[in-house]
């Protein structure tokens, strides 16, 4: 099933009080509720997990599972610092553990064909460079996504990375 753009609303204005109403309707079992949050939350989540792991169908895959798991896991959220924030951490978590899952099993997707010819680009080709990260290990790519304050080795490496992935065949 592919999630279509229009299933992705745009995120409505929401406040901490709308979230904490929202979260314990959530929590009441209230399926509605959790579409509002799907509503409010689904668009931003997806852009993260897209990031994370690569292909749209990879992404589509963590988006489901956060949302599925969701009611169990707002049962522990604490309402401290923001849902939105909450809800980022909880899906890049699920994006690393199916990542940490593929490498385990040997089914990466995350890299292209084998041997496939590098194409020169524009190194401001932001479809290019989207490619190019989907292609880069979990660990460097995650440097990217995450974080600044990941750590300056991995960085560099990634950098390093991306700038031999963007270059033009010598």
């Amino acid at each position: 099933m592919r999630l279509q753009r229009t299933l992705v609303p745009p995120p409505s204005p929401s406040n901490s009080s709308d979230d904490a109403r929202l979260v314990a309707r959530v929590c009441a079992g209230e399926p509605a509720a959790l579409g509002e949050l799907y509503s409010r939350y689904a668009r931003p989540l997806f852009g993260l997990a897209q990031r994370l792991m690569g292909p749209e169908q990879d992404a589509e895959d963590v988006l489901h599972d956060v949302f599925l798991g969701l009611p169990e896991a707002l049962r522990h959220y604490e309402e401290q610092g923001s849902l939105d924030a909450w809800l980022k951490r909880v899906t890049a978590r699920v994006a690393l553990n199916r990542l940490r899952s593929y490498r385990r099993r040997n089914e990466s997707s995350l890299m292209g064909a084998a041997g496939a010819p590098a194409r020169a680009v524009h190194p401001l080709d932001a479809l290019a460079l989207r490619d190019a990260l989907a292609q880069l290990p979990e660990k460097l790519r995650a440097v990217f996504v995450l974080s600044r304050s990941a750590s300056e080795v991995r960085l560099h490496r990634a950098i390093r990375a991306l700038r031999h992935l963007l270059e033009p065949e010598r």
